[in-house]
């Protein structure tokens, strides 16, 4: 955890700020931090800054909280992924909040089992808390948007037009164009499951503008080229 984050509601009176449980085990056992210490932390959606360790009391530790600072600015990118086994999903939901992904869908295509939506960390609150672990490890706020679409088809006749940002990236292994590196403006990168989009997906993503982008001969798992296609349309800000 490099930056203890906390909601706008927490925050009392004279910046101080109460913590307990996770967080505050944090504080105590992994930061060892003392009266007087200075530590990293950010508001939810807000600014940065560093508060001073008041005191540590039973199971709570006080902060008087400084925020000066503005969050590390969001990829011009928005992902539209169809929905990775649940073993997969808490790990890609932290990895597209470390890096800066603005907005992510996640949807459904032939290829995902359908007993996939029923996973109980598809979860708002599990959503939330996997995203915010992103965060946290990168010294972000701002929660990426998140939306689920349970069916392909109508998503991608009726929403995509306006979800679309910038250019249509489809990484699809096979397709003639390799994956372009620093691009200048914002995309929307659409990222098959494990066995990869149907051609009748593939063919309705085309019509809708996307062209197919590779990264070489070899299959990546989606979490590996989920962050590696990020790492080549965009530079690190």
């Amino acid at each position: 955890m490099n930056l203890l984050l906390f909601a706008a509601e927490e925050l009392h009176r004279d910046d101080l700020l109460h913590l307990a449980g996770r967080r505050a085990r944090h504080v105590r056992q992994v930061l060892r931090a003392q009266p007087g210490d200075h530590l990293r932390v950010g508001q939810i959606n807000g600014q940065v800054g560093f508060a001073e360790v008041v005191e540590l009391s039973g199971e709570q530790v006080t902060l008087r909280c400084s925020l000066d600072q503005p969050p590390p600015p969001k990829l011009p990118l928005t992902i539209i992924l169809a929905l990775p086994r649940p073993k997969m999903l808490r790990r890609i939901l932290r990895t597209v909040a470390e890096l800066g992904v603005a907005e992510l869908w996640l949807i459904h295509s032939w290829k995902v089992e359908k007993s996939y939506w029923q996973s109980p960390l598809l979860a708002p609150e599990a959503c939330r808390r996997a995203l915010l672990e992103g965060l946290e490890q990168a010294r972000d706020t701002v929660v990426p948007e998140l939306h689920l679409r349970r069916l392909f088809k109508p998503f991608v006749e009726d929403e995509l037009p306006a979800v679309r940002r910038g250019r249509g990236l489809l990484a699809h292994p096979g397709s003639a164009r390799p994956c372009p590196v620093d691009l200048d403006g914002p995309a929307t990168l659409v990222i098959g499951p494990e066995g990869g989009l149907t051609d009748y997906e593939c063919r309705r993503l085309e019509e809708q503008g996307f062209e197919g982008i590779h990264l070489g001969q070899r299959i990546l798992r989606v979490e590996t080229a989920l962050t590696a296609l990020t790492s080549r349309l965009f530079a690190p800000l």
